[in-house]
């Protein structure tokens, strides 16, 4: 068989295989099995049945794509190109080399049609719902009868390996519990993992058990059969109250010498058995990169559909602009990222009178308050709704109604954290999910990624140290902010009291990023918002809450709820004569963005420093210097009454007091186990 006589669909398939293959070649590294096994299916959702726009691939009601298993990249990346969207030839020349537009894994902001960064397995999985949630409540808000504006597929790839994962079962079973109609995915059957057949670990039967998630199941024996996959397609679009799964009996490597083993799933296939590989499938051996003319012209046929689709809709929303002109305005709005003007002013501002609140508290009261100011926040809890307080008491249930904003996500932290990615992703919603402290350690590779792919997603937890009290050990955080702030780009909120609080939703929901929040069980004093410009201080990370005089003798910093006890103690200290400055630092990653002039200001080189913060010590030790210390915990912490535990952990003002004394004592004295420090 040649390039002559086989099929205008087979030609179009296999350069999609033989560019994947030879970028794999070119980089010596990468995955070519599974684009061999899978760009039938690859090519018949690109070409046939997604409504996309390769020239525009930010319009909104695009059908989304994600490739679950990212390490199949290189044919993510000879699809696009393909396609039409902004990655050339060169570009795959390039795969997986030093500020290459095609890197290992699929990223998102690196590559011209990329919807989301996967390769973590079943994180594309539960992004995918994600996108699908978004879409789902996007129609419910905007559309009317006629006025479709919002209707778009999100279409997916995942393997053996991504339902393995355990990410994978909490996705799916949200998924079928909130029937998402318009997911589709087509998993990669081809019976063979990285250790070899997937018998030695994973021999469940997959189609039963997303039967029972209530997915609509379907299963094609043949990966090669375009008629099968075709129909099955058409009939997963027509199922509507429940997300498809398609399951696709493929052959990894498809073609090559090494098909059907391990062999082709995580190696370049090497020259000879590339140049097999071609000759076995009719392709020309002695080219590589190579697009043949008929082949070219067949995938460029997307971009003349693709302009047809969005001309059409855009066509149908200039006729909604002008019935719907509020509704319209705030569509526009919402895709574009940006806030109502003034939504700010809804925002509370307690009194330094006020009874005191628990910050968990006070974030529930805030998000009701602005909440009707923005309607684009959408999101909930991992099954603690009552406990983290963060539900919209004036919106409905997702569920019932999926106008509403309030998604009850179960408990599935790491599915929910990942879905709030994927709705991020999708655009139109500010989304976030919310939890006890300490199960961030669930949902900690979401947040990783969240801030990798620099998506507006927002994180909730509470409960946020010893301080919640009697749970003990198990729930009581010790290494979890330590652990968040060590993420790039992430941005942490430890508010001290309810206004803190509110100036970091508002922070969270300006700066378009990823950003977490540790808010408090326990009530905390408020902090006199005349006497402190909060939302001012807070943006800047740290500042300075008490001068101590104009000489002070020492300084204390701290966040959160151990705030009020760097107060408390100051004022013992001052009984005695001493003067201590009181810092208080709700957010690392934004004092870190100050310039040094500012950090010289609040931490000035000559006073010594002592941090107090109920969780580890780790990390602080870049603030006090090696001269300074530290009041945290690095051990775990106990069952009893939150007050209690916090005293006998060292939290209590009198040790507090001490600990400063011994440190103005000790002044000058360099602590041995510190002397590679660099203080500023």
């Amino acid at each position: 068989m040649s390039e002559s006589t086989i099929g205008i669909d087979q030609l179009s398939i296999n350069t999609l295989r033989f560019l994947a293959v030879d970028a794999v070649q070119a980089a010596n590294s990468g995955h070519p099995g599974a684009p061999l096994g899978c760009a039938p299916i690859s090519y018949l959702l690109f070409h046939k049945y997604m409504r996309h726009n390769p020239k525009h691939s930010k319009w909104t009601n695009r059908d989304r794509f994600v490739l679950s298993n990212g390490h199949a990249s290189a044919l993510l990346y000879g699809m696009l190109h393909l396609a039409g969207y902004d990655l050339t030839l060169e570009d795959l020349k390039q795969f997986r080399q030093w500020h290459s537009r095609t890197p290992g894994h699929p990223e998102l902001g690196e590559t011209d049609g990329v919807e989301v960064t996967t390769g973590p397995l079943g994180q594309g999985f539960a992004m995918a719902i994600g996108m699908a949630i978004a879409e789902k409540h996007l129609a419910a808000v905007y559309n009317k009868p006629g006025y479709e504006i919002v209707d778009h597929h999100t279409y997916g790839i995942c393997g053996d390996g991504d339902l393995m994962e355990g990410i994978s079962h909490e996705a799916a079973s949200l998924a079928g519990t909130l029937k998402l109609g318009k997911l589709i995915f087509l998993y990669d059957d081809n019976l063979i993992s990285l250790d070899g057949p997937t018998d030695l670990s994973f021999t469940e039967n997959v189609q039963d058990r997303f039967k029972a998630y209530h997915w609509d199941v379907q299963t094609v024996a043949d990966g090669n059969d375009l008629d099968a996959l075709s129909k099955a397609i058409e009939h997963a679009k027509s199922v509507t109250d429940k997300p498809s799964l398609i399951a696709v009996r493929t052959i990894i490597g498809y073609g090559s010498p090494v098909a059907g083993t391990s062999k082709a799933h995580g190696a370049p296939l090497g020259d000879k058995l590339v140049a097999e590989t071609k000759r076995n499938l009719g392709f020309p051996e002695d080219k590589k990169f190579y697009v043949p003319d008929e082949a070219a012209k067949q995938w460029g046929q997307i971009v003349e559909m693709g302009a047809k689709y969005e001309a059409e809709w855009n066509e149908l929303f200039a006729k909604y602009k002008s019935e719907f002109p509020e509704l319209a305005a705030q569509y526009e709005r919402v895709q574009a990222g940006k806030l109502k003007e003034g939504w700010e002013k809804s925002l509370p501002v307690y009194a330094a009178d006020a009874k005191p609140m628990a910050t968990r508290n006070a974030g529930g009261a805030i998000m009701n308050a602005f909440a009707e100011h923005v309607p684009e926040l959408l999101g909930g809890a991992a099954d603690l709704t009552e406990s983290t307080k963060t539900i919209l008491k004036n919106s409905p249930n997702f569920h019932i109604d999926p106008k509403g904003q309030n998604i009850f996500f179960g408990v599935r932290e790491f599915a929910m954290s990942a879905a709030v990615n994927g709705m991020a992703a999708h655009g139109g919603v500010i989304p976030y999910g919310s939890t006890f402290f300490t199960f961030s350690d669930y949902a900690k590779p979401a947040l990783r990624l969240a801030s990798l792919m620099h998506v507006h997603s927002i994180f909730v937890f509470t409960h946020d140290s010893i301080g919640l009290g009697e749970d003990g050990p198990t729930h009581q955080p010790i290494d979890q902010l330590t652990m968040l702030r060590s993420i790039p780009h992430l941005v942490d909120f430890r508010p001290a009291d309810a206004n803190e609080t509110s100036a970091a939703w508002r922070l969270a929901l300006e700066h378009k990023e990823a950003s977490f929040m540790a808010l408090s069980r326990q009530d905390l004093p408020i902090i006199d918002p005349t006497k402190v410009d909060v939302y001012a201080s807070v943006s800047k990370g740290a500042y300075i809450l008490e001068k101590g005089g104009d000489k002070p003798d020492l300084l204390m910093l701290s966040s959160g709820a151990e705030v009020w006890q760097i107060v408390k103690a100051a004022a013992e200290l001052k009984k005695e004569g001493i003067n201590a400055r009181v810092v208080s630092m709700p957010s690392w990653q934004l004092f870190e963005r100050t310039d040094e002039a500012y950090k010289l200001e609040v931490l000035p080189n000559h006073l010594p420093k002592l941090a107090v913060e109920a969780g580890a010590t780790l990390g602080w030790w870049k603030w006090v210097g090696r001269h300074g210390d530290v009041i945290g915990l690095d051990r775990f912490g106990a069952s009893a009454p939150g007050t209690l535990a916090l005293e006998k952990l060292g939290f209590g003002v009198d040790n507090i007091v001490k600990r400063a004394k011994e440190l103005l004592a000790g002044v000058g004295k360099e602590t041995p186990a510190l002397a590679g420090v660099t203080e500023l």
